[in-house]
């Protein structure tokens, strides 16, 4: 899709139902992204998943995924410990949790592991910039890649991501010149959240994308859809409903046994 120039559709997803919707609706990738943490368990940051929570997710997504590709997140702490960790991790996402690659966070200080995971036969994808799992030792989601010295190192890394055998990379929250930079100079794709137009692909949350998320709202999302404003609203004409005595109609009703013939 990068040599033909055609753009790289990605969104998230956690669970059956709405990873089978996503999957007929054309998406490219499905991410089972360690921002369940987040959407679905209500946390503040991703680090808490753990690695069976990931296989879990992962599982029933990949279950209900007929034509994307789907990646598993590998959570904090699974990977960043040495290789053989992370191949075993990676592994366990594959076998168990059925995705067709992985994703990790970092650059050159995961490129052992991205290597023996790689050549181990399961596809890895990179991620750059903002690296959510490592929210604590940087304080901010600031933009990331602003200085040059920054941006340098950031170019550097998606080099040697891809030297050690990523088959593509995300880039987070970085100014979309950098983006555009990096993108042009490597031969593996790029997939921008919060990194421009320049990428050769695109993700979001699906929950920011579809209005669920509430608690912020990142400058790069776009909202297609208002549901959390819907979903409210038909929980409060079901609960009317039912106090009003308008929930269940008659038609919405089972009659008994007819009556045998006298």
């Amino acid at each position: 899709m990068k040599r033909d120039g055609t753009r790289i559709a990605v969104l998230t997803a956690y669970d059956h139902l709405l990873a089978s919707l996503l999957d007929t609706a054309g998406l490219d990738v499905l991410l089972v992204g360690d921002s369940l943490a987040n959407v679905v368990q209500g946390e503040d940051t991703t680090v808490p998943v753990t690695m069976d929570q990931m296989v879990y997710h992962c599982r029933i997504v990949a279950s209900a995924a007929r034509r994307a590709f789907v990646v598993g997140d590998m959570p904090f702490l699974s990977y960043q410990t040495n290789a053989e960790d992370a191949l075993r991790n990676a592994g366990r996402l594959m076998k168990e949790g059925r995705v067709e690659a992985v994703k990790l966070e970092g650059g050159r200080e995961v490129a052992q592991q991205v290597r023996r995971i790689a050549e181990a036969g399961v596809p890895v994808m990179g991620h750059l910039g903002l690296t959510p799992q490592s929210i604590h030792q940087f304080g901010t989601y600031r933009v990331r890649g602003r200085q040059t010295e920054d941006r340098q190192r950031l170019l550097e890394d998606a080099h040697i991501l891809q030297d050690s055998g990523a088959f593509g990379v995300v880039l987070e929250k970085i100014p979309s010149d950098l983006a555009a930079e990096v993108t042009a100079a490597l031969e593996i794709p790029t997939i921008g959240i919060g990194a421009g137009p320049h990428c050769d692909g695109q993700v979001l949350v699906t929950h920011d994308m579809l209005g669920m998320f509430e608690r912020f709202r990142p400058r790069f999302v776009r909202r297609y859809r208002e549901l959390a404003a819907e979903i409210r609203g038909a929980g409060a004409e079901y609960v009317q409903d039912v106090r009003a005595g308008r929930f269940p109609a008659l038609e919405e009703s089972y009659r008994g046994a007819a009556p045998k013939d006298s």
